[in-house]
C-alpha cells in the first residue's frame, strides 16, 4: 500500500512543484493562471468526470454504500468541527476556512492518484466520490458561511451554488447516461477523453501555482487542528461508517483516500466570494498539500491495516 502510494503520488509532486516553480520565475503571465484553472475546472475536468462515469462499468461498484460512507462520514465531521469551534479560538470569517480545510479536498490530485492506482475503474469511483462529495461539502461549507461570515446567504444562494458547479452536474449527467443505457456517440467520446486527460496535469500545475507558503507560516494553530482533522479523524470516522454499512474493497480504499486528501485551492475562491479569511485559506491549503506528501501514505498505510487490506 504505502509503495503505491508513493510511486502514484511522485509524479503529482512533481508536477505541482513545476507549477510551482513556473509560478515564481514568472515563465508565464500572471494572467495565464486564473485562465488556466477556469478552463480546468469548467471544461477539462466536467470532460474527464463525464466521460469515466458514462463509459464505465459500474455494475460492481457498491454506489450507494459508497455515497453513504461519504455523506455520513463528512457530515459527522463537520458537525464535530462546528461543535469545537470555540476550542480553535478564532474569529468567525478565520473559522470558515478551518471549516473548509476540514472537509474539503483537492479533485485533481484525488483523481490522479485513483487513475494511478487502480486504472479506469478508479477514475469512476474517483467520479462517483465527487459526485457524492461536491454537493455534501458545498453545502455545508455555504451553511457555515451564512453563519459565521460576513455575507449573509439565503437557502436560493445555496441552491444556486450547486447547480452552478460544474463538476456536479457533469457527474450527475454521466449517472444519468448509465441509468437510462445511453452511449456516448463514437465520434465524441475520443474527444471528451482526450479534454479530460488534459484536465489532470493542467490542474496540478495550477495547485502548485497557487500554493503561498509565506502565509501558511502565519497560520501555526489553524493549519494544526485542520490538518489533524483531515489527515487523521475525517479518514477514521469514514472507516468507523464504511465498517457500519459493509462498504469494502477497492470502493473502500477510494473513499478512504479522497477523506485523506489535501484541502482545494478553489476553497480560496469561496472564501473571497462569501467573506470568509481568504488569506488564511490560501495558507492553510499550501500547508495541508506539502504536509499530503507525508500525511497521505502513512495515513493510508493505518487505515489499510485497520480495516485488513494491507498488501
Amino acid at each position: 500500500m504505502t509503495a503505491a502510494i508513493l510511486l502514484a503520488l511522485l509524479p503529482i509532486v512533481l508536477i505541482i512543484g513545476l507549477g510551482q516553480v513556473l509560478r515564481r520565475r514568472r515563465f508565464l503571465a500572471e494572467a495565464f493562471w486564473p485562465q488556466a484553472e477556469r478552463l480546468g475546472y469548467y471544461i477539462l475536468l466536467p470532460c474527464l468526470f463525464f466521460n469515466g462515469l458514462a463509459t464505465a462499468d459500474l455494475g460492481a461498484i457498491p454506489v450507494a454504500r459508497l455515497a453513504a460512507t461519504l455523506v455520513i462520514s463528512t457530515s459527522l465531521t463537520a458537525l464535530a468541527v462546528v461543535m469545537l469551534r470555540p476550542a480553535f479560538r478564532v474569529d468567525g470569517p478565520a473559522f470558515t476556512s478551518v471549516f473548509q480545510a476540514s472537509i474539503r479536498f483537492n479533485n485533481y490530485v484525488g483523481v490522479t492518484l485513483a487513475t494511478g492506482l487502480f486504472g479506469p475503474i478508479g477514475l469512476a469511483l474517483a467520479a462517483l466520490c465527487n459526485a457524492a462529495l461536491v454537493p455534501t461539502v458545498n453545502i455545508l461549507s455555504v451553511l457555515v458561511f451564512a453563519r459565521f461570515a460576513t455575507a449573509r446567504l439565503t437557502l436560493r444562494s445555496v441552491l444556486l451554488q450547486l447547480l452552478r458547479n460544474p463538476l456536479l452536474m457533469a457527474s450527475l449527467a454521466g449517472i444519468c447516461f448509465q441509468l437510462f443505457g445511453l452511449s456516448v456517440p463514437a465520434g465524441i467520446e475520443p474527444a471528451l477523453h482526450t479534454l479530460g486527460a488534459a484536465s489532470l496535469p493542467l490542474g496540478l500545475l495550477c495547485v502548485g501555482a497557487a500554493l503561498d507558503f509565506d502565509k501558511a507560516r502565519q497560520w501555526i494553530g489553524p493549519v494544526a487542528a485542520s490538518s489533524a482533522i483531515k489527515f487523521l479523524a475525517l479518514p477514521l470516522i469514514t472507516l468507523i461508517v464504511a465498517r457500519l454499512i459493509g462498504l469494502e474493497g477497492l470502493a473502500l480504499t477510494t473513499a478512504l483516500l479522497f477523506q485523506a486528501l489535501p484541502t482545494a485551492s478553489s476553497a480560496y475562491i469561496l472564501a473571497r466570494q462569501l467573506g470568509g479569511d481568504a488569506p488564511l485559506m490560501a495558507g492553510l491549503t499550501a500547508a495541508q498539500t506539502v504536509l499530503a506528501l507525508i500525511a497521505l501514505p502513512l495515513v493510508m498505510t493505518l487505515l489499510a491495516l485497520l480495516a485488513g487490506f494491507a498488501s
